[in-house]
């Protein structure tokens, strides 16, 4: 029997004005369009958006359903989506200019190092921005703190 290769796939969230949520996510975010597919027979329309390969990266599924037009609530059980970014502030900034809401502007985490930021699409979503390289830098001490943990366990 062969092993079953598992990885997390897509995000899905559901958006009122496709064309908008699309910019938001290209244009802001420098995100590609990797694959839309229109659902007659259902009346939706699904538009993945990524970085990179969908066959090997996770992706984010806008999903738009024909004339549900006054927008969907969040909710309290959504916290948020998380991307990493070469320069916070910058993007904060590029999304301002480009009309977006920035709720919490370029700062280190609350009881950490790593640079991170809060904006909302177009429809309520709150995307975490987080310093790239950063953030792995701060992984990789966590990864070392908790291997060296485990070696004195032993």
């Amino acid at each position: 029997m062969t092993e079953a290769k598992q990885r997390y796939m897509h995000t899905m969230i559901r958006v009122k004005d496709l064309p908008k949520s699309v910019d938001f996510y290209t244009k802001a975010l420098g995100m590609n369009v990797l694959r839309r597919i229109e659902v007659p027979e259902g009346e939706y329309t699904l538009v993945f958006v990524g970085y990179g390969d969908e066959e090997s990266e996770a992706t984010i599924e806008l999903t738009y359903n024909w004339g549900k037009n006054d927008g969907y609530e969040v909710g309290t059980g959504f916290g948020h989506l998380a991307i990493g970014v070469e320069d916070v502030a910058a993007t904060c900034d590029h999304v301002r200019r480009l009309g977006g809401k920035v709720t919490r502007e370029a700062g280190p985490v609350k009881f950490g190092r790593t640079t991170i930021a809060f904006i909302e699409d177009p429809d309520g979503y709150k995307v975490e921005l987080i310093q790239h390289d950063e953030a792995i830098e701060e992984m990789r001490e966590a990864k070392a703190k908790a291997k060296a943990l485990a070696s004195a366990n032993k």
